[in-house]
């Protein structure tokens, strides 16, 4: 009897944990945390590139929330000014910097830009650094990818990112306290069919700041690399009626929560997390702890993605497994 009634309680916890599984938006290692802790942001200078939309915008307003002073960064000053007009919080507005920027511009502008955030507040620096700003363009085969797609995306995501990282870290060194924030990818953790000189930035990017933090970790910095899958984002697929949108978008984390996410992997000083729904998260555990069944699987799902976003239809789902290619009606 007691055998049973063991029996029957793992079995009951395999399926519990399958269900938490097949529900979860994010790593378990993430979702075991508490809430985003305030005093970690409370006064601390943040540093948010890509701030005039989508995850960017929606991170300003968490962070003013919880009390930071902020620097929004992007390439359009009227809509950092939209943004910046709509955060409320302790320090809002008078916490709040504008800092018009391009990644792209070059070492010697960025190095500008670097030396004014670090003379905001006081001098008292930037604290959080929040690489938010990416660049990407349509999804196309790998070998339609332009010399001109390579470079755009590359300049922003990669030699951008790295050369404002290198220009600010010196200033956090001297105060021995630091914490970059990388908003990542999927695509840097998996294959990304249709992706590939986006997926090449991401994978670059988190290889970069993975070697930083075992560098510089001894004396005060922090690195945090996020790993979104699908975001409903501004540039998601359109809202239209239809039962195949739908059931994309279904699939995809809101950008409320992945910044939710997002700040308590950050307050909590968690080295890498993954944000995502089913399937995509699967991919990623997969891809992680069974590289090589998840190398086979992706070379299953490879021509039919690729096939399924040149027709328009979603990128995220079982049926580039099981199925035939779908595509919006």
């Amino acid at each position: 009897m007691f055998g049973l009634i063991v029996f029957i309680l793992v079995i009951c916890a395999i399926a519990w944990w399958i269900f938490r599984f097949a529900v979860a938006d994010a790593d378990f290692t993430l979702l075991g945390k508490g809430p985003a802790k305030q005093h970690e942001i409370e006064d601390e200078v943040v540093w948010i590139t890509g701030a005039s939309q989508g995850i960017g915008e929606a991170l300003a307003k968490e962070f003013a929330r919880l009390g930071a002073k902020l620097i929004l960064s992007a390439r359009r000053e009227a809509e950092l000014e939209r943004v910046k007009a709509g955060l409320s919080g302790k320090n809002a507005p008078n916490g709040v910097m504008i800092l018009p920027m391009d990644l792209a511009a070059g070492e010697y502008a960025i190095e500008q830009a670097v030396q004014r955030a670090e003379s905001f507040f006081g001098g008292s620096g930037v604290y959080y650094m929040v690489h938010n700003a990416a660049h990407e363009r349509p999804k196309t085969s790998i070998l339609e990818t332009s010399e001109e797609s390579l470079k755009a995306t590359f300049d922003v995501n990669v030699l951008g990112t790295i050369t404002l990282t290198r220009q600010l870290a010196p200033f956090m060194l001297k105060r021995g306290r630091g914490h970059f924030v990388v908003m990542s990818s999927a695509a840097g953790k998996t294959p990304a069919p249709g992706q590939a000189v986006y997926a090449a930035s991401k994978h670059a990017v988190n290889g970069y700041f993975h070697t930083l933090r075992s560098e510089l970790a001894q004396k005060g910095i922090k690195v945090t690399v996020v790993c979104p899958g699908p975001i409903e984002t501004s540039t998601s697929p359109s809202l239209e009626n239809t039962s195949m949108q739908k059931k994309a978008l279904e699939k995809r984390v809101s950008v409320t929560r992945c910044v939710e996410l997002t700040v308590i992997a950050t307050t909590h000083g968690l080295k890498e997390v993954w944000i995502s729904k089913q399937p995509v998260l699967a991919v990623m555990y997969v891809m992680q702890y069974i590289p090589s069944l998840g190398h086979h699987l992706m070379e299953k799902i490879g021509p039919k993605r690729l096939e399924t976003v040149k027709q328009g239809g979603s990128a995220y789902g079982l049926h580039l497994l099981f199925g035939r290619s779908k595509k919006h009606t």
